[in-house]
Parts: C-alpha cells; structure tokens; sequence
C-alpha cells in the first residue's frame, strides 16, 4: 500500500494546483460503501487543501462541456462505481496525454479502484498496449490504487511524473507550417456534395501491421463501390489512412474533421472531398456524429474506444443525433488468433451497454450487418 503522507506536507507538493474533478454520480450509488468512501475521501482531498469539482457527483459530461470540464481542471480522480459516462471520461483524459493535448498538460490521474469496477477498463489498456494500438505503457499515464489513504500520495507522484516528462514524451510527426495550415482552413464548413449515406469509420491511426493496413483499405473500396460516403479522423497514418485511400482510390467519398494538436502529430490523409477543422476532440466527435448514418468500429486505440464510449452515451441518454444509427464492432482476430475487441466488449457488457451494438468477426459481415441493423431500427 502507498504510505499516505500528512496533509500539512501535500499542500506545498501541489500549489498552485488545487482544482480536482470527482468522477461518479452519488444518485446512482445504491451501495452505501461508495457513499461512505467518497466522504471519505472528499475530506482527505479538502484536508490536503484541495477545491474540489463535482463533490456531490451531480455534474453530467457531454461532449458539448467535457472540454471545459477538462481545462478548468487541475488533476482528475476517478471514484468506484465506474459507469458507461466514468469509462469515457477517463478515457477521454488518457487520450489527451496520448495526443499532447496542451489543456492537460501537467494534470494527474488517478483511478481509485476500491471496488474492482475499473478492473476491466485496467486490463483493457493493457491489452491495447499489448496489440500494439497504445505505445505508452498505460500505468505511466494514469495510477490506479485501492484505498481512498493512498491517492493524494498517488497525484503527487503523478505530477513528479508528468514534470519529468514521462507522459508528454510523443513527438509530432509532421511539421504543419504554414502553409499546410492554411491548407488545412481553406476546406472550410462546406457541404461538399456529401452522399446521402455515409458511414463514419472509427480506427487506429498508428497500426502499422500490413494485414490490418490492407483491411482498412478493403473497407474503404467496400465503401467507394456501394456508393457510400466514408468519414473519418482524418488522419493520414495507420488503419485510417488505408480506409480513406482505399475509398478515394477507387472513386469514392471522403469526408472528415481533426483538430491543429493532432493534426501537427499525424498530418492529413490525400483524397479529403471535405474536412471539417475543429477546435477540440470532442466537437471533431460531434460533427463525425452528425454527418454520418452509421458507425463501425475497427481495431484502434484508446481514441477508438472514446469514440465508441461516446457514441454509445449518446444513444443511452436518447439523444436524436445518434436515432436509429447501427454501431457496429469489427472484432477482428490477429494472426494468433486473438479477438482484437473481446475486452472492450465484455467491459461495454457489464457497463449495460450490449444491447447497443452488434459485434462482427469478419470484414465481409460489416456492410450487410449495417443495412441488415438499419433496416430494422
């Protein structure tokens, strides 16, 4: 166990940083033992001489005010009880570190597991790690601990470790300059004669295995042949590169939205029909969302699972952006055989989000599964 230390020491360890959003929703807590720690653990954060963000746990994230939920943060601390809203948020965070987002720069995350509910999401990081769709080793980017003594302990040395440079170690891959940037504007907000079916493909821009390079690209012929629309991240490596190469390549409709922080880090694909520039990941979800008519997720990273997270938060709460569009997940095997998604789709079941998406082994079932679910809705 992390030795806990006196709060009379933790309150130079940490100004100016004082601000700290609470996950969690006390309304939903039936369990009195999560009522009981998150007391428990609000006066330990208030007695090492924090301010604390969403104390009574009544505050809702969407996409439309996590960004400024984020920016007027200080550090980030995740309580038990993890819901479908607590896995996207905490995904949202550990994408921000991945992709150097500046409005996390310096703010720690923890996770405080007591109950087990974040094991899931725990082992889904690593196993990405495993596949290779996370580079960094996840438990540099956030700390998991299982008792409300050890987390102030546990954001000190997450802070240490982000003033060292542990986290913010990603080098950008391309250098926009001017020019490419004012490139990137010139696209604008335009229609740009979008087909009247699109399917938004949500995938890795860092897979470097041709087999899963080649898939995307087939997905993207796929879609180009049947006339479909294909928006992405637009981004110009890994899987979502090949989609958009691959529909562009053979005549079809491409169409995206990426934001200047990610777009320095990855550039953008050739064969944009439109792009959409937005200021931050979550309103580049939203216009992703809205200009589509249905959703695949192919294997990725930790920027595929918040983009699923959200989808499906959309979806839960009713709301008419997301009315009857299929999601569908690629859970394509490797060459050992190994479900690329299997963890994410126990996690999403035990968040009671199952009955929300249809799950597919192979890339010939993605198309007909889409037209099969539309039909239906």
């Amino acid at each position: 166990m992390v030795q806990n230390i006196p709060p009379a020491l933790t309150l130079k360890f940490f100004l100016p940083m004082s601000k700290v959003r609470l996950s969690g929703c006390l309304a939903c807590e039936a369990d009195p033992t999560l009522r009981t720690q998150r007391s428990a653990l609000l006066e330990s954060l208030y007695g090492s001489g924090f301010d604390i963000i969403n104390g009574d746990g009544d505050q809702t994230i969407t996409l439309g005010n996590i960004e400024a939920a984020i920016e007027e943060s200080d550090a980030f601390v995740f309580t038990p009880g993890a819901r479908l809203e607590d896995l996207f948020k905490a995904s949202s965070t550990f994408v921000g570190y991945q992709t150097l987002d500046p409005k996390l720069q310096g703010k720690p995350m923890v996770i405080l597991n007591s109950d087990g509910s974040w094991n899931r999401f725990l082992d889904l990081l690593q196993h990405l790690h495993i596949m290779g769709t996370v580079r960094q080793v996840p438990g540099d980017l956030l700390t998991a601990v299982e008792s409300t003594d050890d987390v102030i302990h546990a954001l000190k040395t997450a802070k240490d470790n982000l003033a060292k440079g542990v986290i913010h170690h990603v080098e950008p891959a391309v250098d926009l300059g001017e020019t490419a940037a004012a490139d990137t504007a010139a696209f604008g907000d335009a229609n740009c004669d979008a087909p009247d079916f699109n399917i938004c493909v949500f995938c890795s821009a860092s897979i470097k295995d041709q087999a899963y390079l080649d898939d995307g690209y087939t997905l993207g012929k796929k879609l180009a042949d049947a006339k479909i629309g294909c928006v992405s991240g637009a981004g110009r490596t890994g899987v979502m590169g090949a989609v958009v190469k691959g529909s562009s390549e053979n005549g079809g409709w491409t169409a995206g939205s990426n934001v200047p922080h990610i777009i320095a880090l990855e550039g953008l694909p050739d064969g944009l029909n439109c792009f959409w520039p937005r200021p931050d990941i979550y309103t580049r979800m939203e216009i992703m969302i809205e200009k589509s008519q249905a959703f695949v997720a192919f294997p990725g990273g930790t920027g595929t699972i918040q983009e699923v997270l959200a989808l499906l938060l959309l979806k839960q709460n009713g709301n008419p952006i997301m009315k009857d569009k299929p999601i569908v997940i690629f859970n394509r095997r490797n060459e050992q055989d190994i479900p690329f998604f299997d963890p994410f789709i126990s996690l999403l079941n035990e968040a009671g989000a199952g009955s929300m998406f249809t799950a597919v082994d192979t890339l010939d079932e993605i198309l007909p599964t889409i037209h099969q679910l539309q039909a239906s809705a």
